[in-house]
């Protein structure tokens, strides 16, 4: 089973740049979707569909901003669109399906570009743990896919001493994700498979960064620990250019 999770900034988009081609080809079982910028209304659902694809859309109420989406070959048992937290629902940045055996979650953590929105973007960082904490006493099979907008360690950003004081990589938020994986007990699976490789999810759109490969590590897919035998490769796809970020794969 091959799971993708892709930050398009923005699905309209991303259609003109042949994602629809890319995810024929490329045939995950399911992909994850964050940052869509529109409603569902907005979305070419019947092309999804006509792909083999159900699809699922939590958008965000501002329009044009943020949004998740799941779409998968089988058709989930359930669909649960946001997590219950209206700050956080009213910005589209929560969504799971439930199959047989496992569920998967689509999440778009907060940036910070103000102290106001780091405050906001602990915060929903601090919920999201207590809430996949208390996920996992009913479901014990989570792939959390998304964009966290974090960079956990050095080896996933470009310039770990120049960009130390940067969001997106403060202590603060480095020790929260440490945290979630240890308070969860989660796996994150690129990392897992790959020890020791820099490879990055995300490139400013300025000064020619994608280029220069002046990226960062911001997408994940962790794994809750009975899924953790079934890890068979993850992998960064950093030849898929329909956005400032590129895909992130794994394969159970």
């Amino acid at each position: 089973m091959k799971v993708i999770s892709y930050n398009v900034n923005g699905i309209r988009a991303a259609f003109t740049k042949d994602f629809l081609g890319w995810l024929k080809v490329e045939n995950p079982d399911v992909i994850c979707i964050q940052e869509s910028k529109a409603g569902t209304d907005q979305i070419d659902i019947e092309s999804l569909e006509k792909a083999g694809y159900f699809s699922f859309w939590h958008s965000a109420q501002k329009k044009g901003y943020s949004g998740v989406g799941i779409a998968s070959k089988t058709a989930p048992k359930h669909i649960q669109i946001g997590c219950g937290i209206e700050s956080y629902d009213n910005e589209g940045r929560i969504m799971r399906a439930d199959f047989e055996d496992f569920s998967v979650l689509s999440v778009y953590v907060p940036s910070a570009s103000n102290i106001e929105r780091l405050d906001f973007k602990m915060q929903f960082c601090h919920d999201f743990l207590n809430y996949i904490k208390e996920l996992q006493k009913r479901i014990p099979n989570l792939i959390i896919c998304g964009d966290f907008n974090i960079c956990h360690e050095e080896i996933d950003i470009h310039n770990p001493k120049g960009l130390k004081n940067t969001s997106g990589f403060l202590p603060m938020e480095r020790e929260w994700m440490t945290k979630f994986i240890e308070d969860c007990n989660l796996t994150d699976s690129f990392r897992n498979v790959h020890p020791d490789l820099q490879k990055f999810s995300w490139w400013s759109y300025r000064a020619g960064s994608r280029g220069k490969n002046l990226g960062w590590r911001l997408d994940y897919h962790f794994l809750t620990a009975p899924l953790i035998e079934r890890l068979k490769t993850a992998e960064i796809l950093t030849q898929v250019v329909h956005s400032d970020h590129c895909p992130v794969l794994v394969e159970l």
